[in-house]
């Protein structure tokens, strides 16, 4: 805290500090990074920072594990654990009769980044966040949809929520850009969210305003380099950009903005993209059009981000259509509504209500999913789905 990576540590944030507001105390486990000084509070929340391991694959474990063994000496009467990969470590909150909610974020078990075992560990995690969870939360109908299917769990389904954010400009100028005059893409270097694919396909395009790609690589430096590689001199990499105030104002100031990601469930950079009013170009999966529906033209290959990029330089009607309804989807998702429904869910999980007993030690798989999938092939356009290219 306060946020500045990824969709878990917003919804922390802004559902941590609603909650401290409506006098609950919140207690938030950050991931040490070795600053100097180190915040015990933030917006009324409680901070308790553990140390990791830094290497792709012990990072996360590394952490909650730490965290887990504070927590069981202090104990709160509930905990929400983000991401299913955690889930060998809820025997011991159920050991310190924690209850305990699992977020258990998209189908990680996708991503190209892991390998074999990280695959294999993620399909072994999803089964015992089942057997193991006091509950499931969802953040999309799709990930809901796929626990129903693959082990006829029931979930909460509680989306992110979007921010409404300022068209103040006033800080492009430090980028040299200017309102309305390029292209905007923000995302991890990670194949799922297939920069490489946007950058390609813009590269092959006549658009005459510049790409700007925010993001970085964390882990991933070949797919980095591929995807410099398909730039052309219009594109611009800004790295990491960790002021929310001009990332905010990148985002209002975009002609359109392009997202990639097709694994993750309810993104937060898609959300923000709504809340910012801009016209969106989405890859083509259920997840995505589940969030923007009209709001957005779709892709599935580097073809359609030319011709998406195409129609909106041609058309500036459709630009103000879309952003129109961007907004008009970006209310949908309030983080009042998120908050109330995350505290109606630790409530019920402090008073023992969702407390669940007779499981086998693994949860078994139905294969449902997988046929759906198979017959399904993935978006609602019935184009393949394209998870590692």
């Amino acid at each position: 805290m306060p946020a500045r990576y990824g969709g878990f540590e917003t919804c922390v944030e802004e559902v941590g500090r609603r909650l401290a507001e409506r006098g609950h105390r919140v207690v938030v486990y950050c991931r040490d990074a070795g600053d100097a000084e180190k915040a015990d509070a933030y917006q009324g929340m409680e901070l308790v920072h553990r140390g990791a391991m830094h290497r792709r694959s012990l990072e996360t474990l590394s952490h909650t594990g730490s965290s887990v063994a504070h927590l069981m000496l202090h104990r709160t009467d509930a905990a929400v654990v983000f991401n299913a990969a955690n889930a060998v470590y809820l025997p011991a909150l159920r050991a310190a009769r924690i209850p305990v909610a699992t977020h258990v974020d998209g189908l990680e078990w996708k991503r190209a980044k892991w390998g074999r075992g990280g695959h294999a560990y993620y399909r072994v995690a999803e089964s015992l966040a089942v057997r193991w969870s006091d509950a499931l939360i969802a953040d999309a109908p799709g990930i809901a949809d796929y626990y129903r299917d693959e082990f006829a769990a029931d979930t909460e389904l509680i989306a992110y929520g979007a921010p409404i954010v300022s068209t103040d400009s006033s800080r492009l100028g430090e980028l040299g850009l200017e309102p309305g005059g390029y292209h905007l893409v923000v995302a991890r270097f990670e194949p799922e969210n297939h920069v490489a694919m946007i950058v390609e396909g813009y590269a092959r395009s006549a658009a005459a305003l510049p790409l700007v790609v925010v993001g970085s690589a964390p882990y991933a430096d070949e797919y980095g380099r591929r995807i410099r590689a398909a730039a052309d001199d219009r594109v611009r990499f800004l790295g990491g950009v960790w002021d929310q105030e001009q990332l905010d104002q990148l985002y209002a100031g975009a002609r359109s903005y392009l997202h990639g990601h097709s694994v993750g469930g309810t993104n937060p950079s898609l959300l923000r993209a709504l809340g910012a009013g801009i016209a969106v170009i989405a890859y083509d999966v259920s997840f995505n059009r589940d969030v923007a529906r009209t709001a957005a033209g779709y892709f599935s290959d580097a073809a359609g981000v030319s011709a998406e990029l195409a129609r909106i330089e041609a058309d500036p009607d459709l630009v103000t259509r879309r952003a129109g309804a961007a907004r008009a989807r970006a209310a949908v998702y309030d983080w009042e509504v998120v908050a109330d429904s995350y505290e109606s869910l630790c409530l019920r999980l402090a008073d023992h209500e969702l407390v669940r007993s007779s499981r086998p030690f693994f949860a078994q798989r139905t294969g449902a999913a997988g046929r759906r999938r198979a017959e399904q092939h993935a978006g609602p356009a019935g184009a393949p789905e394209e998870v590692a290219r």
